[in-house]
């Protein structure tokens, strides 16, 4: 039974999201968001996202963390400042000893669809009927960390059944 920390970064609002694998089975730990007041400096949103983020880890000792990688977008700053936010994020990782795994939002889609264009309604559907939810998730980023966690153990399932086939 492992528990993977998804991570949809941002600086205003970061996702997060704990799943756990028993099996083949999937199940949602909890999720959530942490938020910083945007009037705040730069560097005391990262702190709290530093600390929040440690919290999470000593209350929820996953076993890995999954973090979606940044794609560049038209506002450069808002590129930026996700930047940022993953910069704190795998630090956060490094200091705890855990494996870290980053996926584009198009591996995540493909994953989790079956089809790297998705849209943010087919994702949302299938993060709740591949964890037999009622409702999705919430907020919209804390459902796309649980889907970048369900990206981590579906990707690692696959490389178990191919490393047991040979086919590696």
């Amino acid at each position: 039974m492992s528990v993977v920390l998804g991570i949809d970064p941002g600086t205003a609002t970061l996702g997060w999201g704990l799943v756990r694998e028993h099996g083949s089975d999937l199940s949602l730990v909890g999720c959530g968001a942490i938020r910083t007041p945007a009037h705040s400096p730069l560097h005391e949103r990262l702190l709290a996202i530093h600390t929040e983020l440690n919290e999470l880890l000593h209350r929820h000792r996953p076993a890995a963390l999954a973090v979606e990688k940044l794609f560049f977008t038209k506002n450069v700053t808002t590129g930026i400042a996700v930047a940022h936010a993953r910069g704190v994020v795998l630090l956060v990782a490094a200091q705890a000893g855990l494996p870290i795994a980053e996926f584009t939002p198009m591996e995540v889609k493909q994953t989790l669809t079956g089809y790297g264009g998705a849209d943010k309604q087919q994702m949302q559907t299938m993060v709740r009927l591949l964890l037999g939810l009622t409702d999705v998730p919430r907020p919209d980023d804390a459902a796309d960390a649980v889907a970048v966690a369900i990206c981590y153990h579906r990707l690692a399932r696959y490389r178990q059944l191919a490393d047991a086939s040979g086919d590696s």
